[in-house]
Parts: structure tokens; sequence; C-alpha cells
């Protein structure tokens, strides 16, 4: 039973997350109460063997950190950077009467609370105190009603985790050996990888198919707006003419019974029609109604702040977090669409206000949230509060100001009225000089009352696609009227490959196939990204030929593994554990051992020898002798032994035949220029992974006499090498200019005794004299700096900071930082282009370029570097003092 407020004397420690949640929460409690943070979770598997007890050290199971042999067992750490922290909170602990275990209160949070009470070992009463929103009168609910711990969920956090460790740590060290060191797999990471690969795999064997239709601008010559409306030719003497959609992949017609119209037919058409008179043979009106959207949960706002506000999932849910700890929204990790009683009367009072009771149902709106198994606790994401604070109350700015006006928008537009309209459908008919009878057609769409639309609208994955409040007037048209055809014209049409995913239509592809835990997502999706498996090119995610070499060895050798079924399967057995309909260890061993004729993770990873390494990094390309091989170093083409290295920036899909052969023929840059007059080596020019560079070829070592050792390696000497300036090619480069380059650092001379050499840093080119440096203007000063020109710089002051040269322009302005509000523009940096709003710099990641990176994008990389930037030092949050309050009630 927790202590009364009244009770003076009583202290309670309560333990959240984070420090920042630590500071809200603090200002609601009052006397009495210390709140302090475990800044996560403060212990977990072991991930480095240094981490392993000595006394586990020598056990076969130690390396997993999950005892297989007996029930499981995992074998827990406290982390060492959180040491620290752990002996603060020991020490709180002992000055307090209770213990509140603050933490989120789904399965993380429960498992982080138990990881909490395990490791501090309380004397006084524990509670477990859950609140899905941090407002003075949730705090204090939570305070007075609290529970006991949910070892059910505690179980499944802990099934989870352990299958991600053992799944991780047996399957990856074979990607080390058959694919290339450091790579890591996951069970959700891998599957949705797999997803990436196979449909650029669908794009790659798509065929385009080109089709023809006419498009006429029909005119009913009365004078009333519109007059005119277009429509598209859909059928010829009773046959449909064919679309997009009537074609395969592989760019055939699907069915016979279609026209395919070829440019030369769809002009003849054309012609035949030119005199045509024509008329309405049908009008067909419908009512149009679209109800409201869902309350968000955690995957339809990481899937509209993509489409609408170009975040990322994964910095979605940092901005998301922020606005949750400070107070502004509900717990954002969460799988219902429902709301509260008070949160419904709280939209329904702001649509009152802001948009009038015409635009509110007399009943409230109820939601039932779609997704099987959806997991416990909370309600939809929301403004927090009994009252929603509009987007300018909140005195919010930039990206939480942005996000916080989503939720808000979509809320209240939750709890407002349909929007209705009238939606048309007109054919017209008319007859060729041939006699053949053509029918066009056209659709139309307007709304009568927006109900909800006026609130809010939703964005789409398709931008060709048109959103719901789009309206297309058509003329009131009736049967039998006669129209002529102000224009008409044949258009020429291509099928198109499959869209690749971006971060929003893979989430939802990830929960309709039931796959991981939504909460999970941003965190996956940002995996693969880091770990070069997909790169981004604009919003599109992009597979790397890396990507394809471990899937490929993991559909062959572990298909289950990454099979859609089993990998949803396996969330099911989850919630079935928090449910308490099955045991946590019984599906460890099946997972692990095998049963039931199923073959277990450790056999699959006890015999590698059949997996052939080359075999599995190795993609012939369609309609050519060519393979693609995926090296240590990167994706190379193989033709005979003959090798050319893959442009780092080009997509597997780009990677044709035809672009394969013009790869081959093209020069392989490497160009010997001659030789160097002093030593006699050859000189040669090479395109380097780093860019183009000279270099000498020195002469072999003789071999040693018989009896001698051959010479050690650091003994042998190096061939020098040097970068090309910016401002040359590999074209163009002399041997006269090749071996200026390779005297860097040059000698200019000496200064009072000193030696000055010229020399090409980190941060560009310099002059040096003992400890002294300055900065030189331009790479071809290297070369040409006098010494009296170096006298003269070293007797000027030296300039600090980054802006020591004149700053060279911006290669191209995007528009301003929706957060920032500062223009951003992109730079050629030291290490490639990077964008900048004067305050953050952000480098171009692989698949940006100059020419195509848009400020959406630019502003998605310039917040997540935002949000890498140094935290500020933590401190102990006590609460404050708080007005006079009742006192909670007993529990």
């Amino acid at each position: 039973m927790p202590a009364k407020d009244g009770n003076a004397g009583a202290t309670r420690l309560v333990i959240v997350e984070s420090p920042a949640k630590a500071k809200t929460i603090a200002g609601y409690l009052g006397r009495g109460y210390i709140v302090e943070s475990s800044i996560g979770h403060i212990r977990d598997l072991p991930e480095r063997a240094d981490d392993i007890p000595e006394k586990y050290k020598g056990e076969a199971w130690a390396r997993l950190g999950v005892n297989v042999d007996h029930e499981f067992e995992p074998l827990y750490v406290v982390n060492p950077d959180k040491k620290s922290q752990v002996s603060k909170l020991k020490q709180l602990l002992k000055d307090a009467d209770e213990l509140y275990l603050a933490t989120d209160e789904d399965r993380e949070g429960e498992a982080i609370a138990w990881h909490l009470r395990e490791v501090l070992k309380p004397k006084v009463p524990v509670h477990r105190m859950v609140f899905h929103e941090i407002t003075p009168h949730a705090i204090q609910d939570a305070v007075s009603n609290p529970r006991d711990l949910d070892l059910r969920l505690v179980d499944a956090q802990e099934t989870r985790r352990i299958l991600d460790r053992l799944y991780g740590y047996e399957v990856s060290p074979v990607l080390w050996k058959k694919v290339k060191p450091r790579l890591s797999a996951g069970r959700v990471q891998s599957v949705a990888t797999r997803l990436v690969v196979e449909r650029e795999r669908d794009r790659m064997a798509f065929t385009a198919a080109s089709y023809w239709d006419l498009q006429a601008l029909f005119d009913t010559g009365r004078d009333e707006d519109p007059r005119r409306f277009s429509a598209t030719l859909t059928a010829v003497d009773g046959r449909r003419v064919a679309q997009g959609r009537d074609f395969a992949s592989t760019g055939t017609l699907k069915s016979a019974d279609v026209l395919h119209l070829d440019e030369a037919a769809a002009g003849a058409l054309a012609g035949r029609l030119g005199n045509a008179s024509y008329a309405v043979t049908s009008v067909e009106r419908k009512p149009y109604t679209r109800k409201p959207y869902a309350p968000f949960r955690t995957t339809t706002l990481q899937q509209e702040a993509s489409r609408k506000l170009g975040f990322s999932a994964k910095y979605t849910m940092q901005i998301a977090q922020r606005l949750y700890e400070n107070g502004f929204i509900t717990y954002m990790r969460t799988d219902s669409i429902t709301l509260s009683e008070t949160a419904v009367a709280a939209a329904r009072g702001q649509a009152i206000k802001l948009y009038g009771s015409a635009y509110v149902p007399d009943k409230p709106r109820v939601y039932a949230s779609k997704v099987k198994n959806a997991q416990e606790a909370h309600e939809a994401i929301r403004p927090s509060g009994e009252e929603f604070r509009t987007p300018g109350e909140t005195g919010l700015a930039g990206d939480m100001f942005r996000l916080y006006e989503l939720i808000w928008q979509r809320t209240v537009a939750s709890q407002m009225k349909d929007a209705v309209g009238e939606s048309v459908s007109v054919k017209v008919g008319g007859t060729s000089s041939s006699g053949e009878n053509v029918e066009f057609g056209a659709t139309g769409r307007t709304i009568t009352f927006h109900g909800f639309l006026k609130a809010y609208v939703e964005g789409a994955d398709d931008p060709s696609t048109d959103r719901d409040d789009a309206e297309k007037r058509l003329p009131n048209l009736s049967e039998g009227e006669r129209l002529t055809a102000a224009e008409l014209n044949a258009l020429a049409h291509s099928t198109k490959p499959p869209a690749r995913y971006t971060e929003a239509s893979l989430v939802k592809e990830l929960e309709d196939r039931e796959i991981g835990r939504p909460s999970t997502y941003a965190s996956i999706i940002g995996t693969i990204l880091d770990r070069g498996y997909v790169f981004k090119k604009g919003t599109a995610l992009v597979p790397s030929f890396l990507a394809f070499a471990v899937v490929n060895l993991l559909e062959q050798h572990f298909g289950n593994l990454v099979d859609y079924d089993f990998t949803a399967d396996m969330e099911k057995v989850l919630d079935d554990i928090a449910n308490d309909r099955a045991e946590r260890v019984p599906e460890l061993r099946r997972f692990y051992f095998g049963g039931d004729g199923d073959e277990g993770l450790k056999e699959m990873v006890t015999d590698l020898g059949e997996i052939d390494a080359k075999e599995i990094s190795s993609f012939p390309i369609r309609g050519s002798d060519i393979v693609i091989r995926v090296g240590r170093y990167g994706p190379y083409l193989d033709r005979d032994g003959a090798r050319v290295n893959v442009p780092e920036d080009m997509t597997p899909d780009e990677l044709t035949a035809e672009k394969a052969e013009e790869l081959f023929t093209r020069p392989s840059g490497d160009r010997e220029l001659g030789k160097d007059p002093v030593t006699g080596n050859v000189i040669v020019a090479k395109s380097g992974r780093f860019g183009p560079y000279v270099t000498e070829i020195l002469p072999e070592e003789p071999a040693p006499a018989e009896g001698k050792k051959r010479t050690k390696k650091a003994e042998v000497p190096k061939a020098r090498a040097s970068s090309l300036f910016k401002t040359m090619s590999l074209d163009t480069i002399t041997l006269d200019d090749a071996l200026r380059l390779l005297a860097i650092p040059r000698v200019v001379g000496e200064i009072d005794g000193e030696e000055v050499t010229a020399q090409n840093g980190k941060f560009g080119p310099y002059i040096k004299k003992g400890t002294d440096s300055r900065s030189l203007a331009s790479e071809e000063d290297l070369l040409t700096v006098t010494i009296d020109q170096a006298r003269e710089l070293f007797a000027q002051p030296k300039a600090r900071g980054r802006g020591r040269a004149a700053a060279a322009p911006p290669l191209r302005e995007l528009g301003d930082d929706p957060n920032s509000k500062k223009p951003v523009v992109v730079k050629e940096g030291r290490f490639g282009p990077y964008v900048t709003d004067g305050e953050t710099n952000a480098s171009l990641r692989k698949g940006d370029t100059v020419e195509d990176i848009t400020i959406e994008r630019a502003a998605e990389l310039l917040a997540e570097r935002r949000e890498r930037a140094p935290a500020p030092k933590r401190t102990t949050t006590r609460a404050k003092k708080a007005p006079a309050k009742k006192p909670a009630a007993k529990s």
C-alpha cells in the first residue's frame, strides 16, 4: 500500500527510464518524492567477452550469454556504463521508505522495472506505477493506484531478447565466414532486408511494355464553368483498350481479349476520328462518402510523418519520445487506436470550437483496432490532458511543433463528420470514318461537405495518387447530349516496375505481414541502413549488392529463419507467452534444438561446409556472360577472370547487360605516365576506391640468397602516392604533374633556421614551421608557394576555426529548413558534399546526389545529425515542492 502524502516522514523513490521524463514527473509529485532515471536498461546479456564473469568464461554457452543446456537461463550483467548509475540508485534507495518503478507500461518497460528490482534488491515495499500520459492528473492517479509487476510481460520480453540473441550470435558468424567480416543478422532485420531485396529483384526482372491510347478534350458548347472536360479512349467496337494493368511484369498482355494499340494504330485511329461527332452515352452518379481516419498508432504516425514531414521512422520516434516525456502527447509506442472518454470529449469540444457543431456528429466515434494481437496497454497517440492544447498554445518550435500539430490535427479530425459529395462517371460515344464505334470515359468528383477534411487530409505513398480532398468537376451532362472534340491526341504510355519501398511503405508492409512489433520498426530500418544493407535514393530504400549476397545465403541455407510466415508466427508465440497461453522454455527449446520434425537453429549452423562462399556472392546478369560478385572491398563484375569495379552509386536494377558491357569497355583509368628521371621507377595514374591518385611502381625485391632471411616488412621501401587535386583529372594529368604531386610534402625553404614545408592535411592545404602552421588558399598553392610568401603568411595572426580560407559559393540552394527556419545549401567539403543551415552540417549519404537532393531529404539529414549531438550532463532530479493538493487515495 503506497504511503499517503500526509505522512511527512516518508520518502518515496520513483525510478523512470530517462532524465527528461524524471524532470517532468518530479514537477508533479511534490514533497516526499525523489525522481531518478535509470537511463534506459541497466543490465543485459553480455555484449563482449570481457563482460562475461570469470566463473562462466569456460562454459560452452558463455559466448551466447544464454545457458541453452539449462532452461535457457540468461546471463545478465550490469552494463559497464551503467554501474555508476546503479550505485547512485542503490544509495538513494537506502534513504527511501518505498520504491515506485515508473518505467513505460509496455513489455520492454516491464522488463526494465523487473531488472531494477532484481539488481537493487529493495527491502522496502515495491510498487509498479503505470501511466500512458505525463500530466498532473495521470501521475497522481498512477501513484494512488499502483499494481504488481506483470511477470508474464517480463517473460515475453525476455523470450524476445533470448531469441534475438541466439539468432544474431549463431547466424552472424556464418555471414562473417561466407560473405564478409563484421556483418550482422537479425530475426526481424534480416526479413526486412529480404523484403527490400525481393522488390529490387522484381524491378530487375521487369520488362516495360509500351501502349497508346487517345485523349480527347470534349466541349459542351454551353456558356458554363466548366464547359470542357478530358476523357480517355476506353473501347473500340466493344473491345476494351489495354491499359497498364493489363500487362504482366514480363511486358506481355495478360489476356488476348483487350485491344493493344501501338503508335501507328493510335495515330491512324485519331485520324479516322478527325471529323467524328460525339454524344454522351451514359451518366452515372453516386454519392461519395469518406469517413475520418482513425487516431494514430505507432506505425501510422511513422508513415504520415514520413509522407508529410519527410521524417525517418527513427527520427519520428525520437521526436515523439520527447513530446511524451515533456507531457505533450500520450505514450507513442502503441497498437491501439481507441480514445478514452476524456480524450473523445476533448477532441469533440475542440472541433466544435474551431469548425462549429455542424462538423461534429451527434454520437462520439469509436475505433476498433484491426491489428491482430494488439499489444497490451495504452490508447491511441493523441495530445495529452483532459483538454487539448492547440499547437499555438504549446510553446513548441521546430520539429516538435510540426509532429505535435500532425497528431493534434489527426485526433481532432477523428471525431468529426464524414466528408460527403458526389462521384460521376461519364461515357462518350462516337463513330470513325471507317465505321468503328469508339467509347471514351471520364470520372469526376465534387465534395459538397468537407467534414473532417477541413482539419486533416492523409498523405499517400504514391505521389500520383489524388488526395482525399481533391475534386474534379465535370460539366452537368445528360445522356444523348451532343459534344464536339476540341482536341484529340494519341498519347504514349509505358508500364512501370514496382515502386521501391520507402520507410513509410516498408513499415506498412511489415505490419500487414505481422512481422515484428510496430514499436521496433524504427530501429530495424535504422539498423539495415546503418549496416549498409540498404541505402536511400531520395525517399526510396535501395538494397546494396551486399544485401543480395546476405539474403541469398539466408534463403538457401536458413530459409525458415527468413520465411515471412515463420517470423510472424514467432510474434504470435510471444503474444501467447504474454497472455499466459504458452511457456517460455518449451518455445525456446523448439526454436534452438528443433522438434516435431522441424530443424532447430543449432543444427542449421553446425555444418557450413556445403556453403560455397563464391556462389553465394555471385549473381549472373540476365542476357550476359558477366557475373556480379560481392567481394571484401565491394561489388565488381567478372568475366572469365577479367574484373571491373561497380560504381558505388549504381543501383542493382540499373546494372543491365548493356550497362555491364559499357563498364567493361570503359577505360580502366590506369595510365602509365612515364619514368621518374631520378629513381627510374614507372609513374602511373590510377582510379582508387577513394578517388584518383598517382603512385610509383617499385622494382620487385630480389629473392634472398640461400640461407638468408627475406627483408622484414617494415624495412621494405614504400611506394610514394598522392591524390590528384580536385582541378585535375586522370585523362589529362602529365608526368610532370605527377612528379610534383609525389614531391608533397614539399620543402619550401627555411625561416629563422626552421624548415618550412607545404603539406595537404585533413582540413586542406597548409604550410608548417615547427609546431606553427598557416592555411593555404588552394591545393595549387602547395606547388607554387615561395619562402617569401610563407614568411608573409607566418607574419599574420593565425586564423581560428574552419573559416580560415574564403568560403566557396554553395553548390545548390534548397530552401528553408522547416526546423531551424534557416536557408539550407549544399556545399563541397573536404570529405565530399554536405548540406548545412549555417548551424548544423550533414554529409550526403550513399544514394544522395548534389543534383537530386531535395529540401525534405536535406531536412531529414540535418535532423538526424542534430539528434546525434552530445547530450547534456545528467543530474539527479528531486521533486519540486508542489502547491497544496489533495492527498493520494489509498489503494
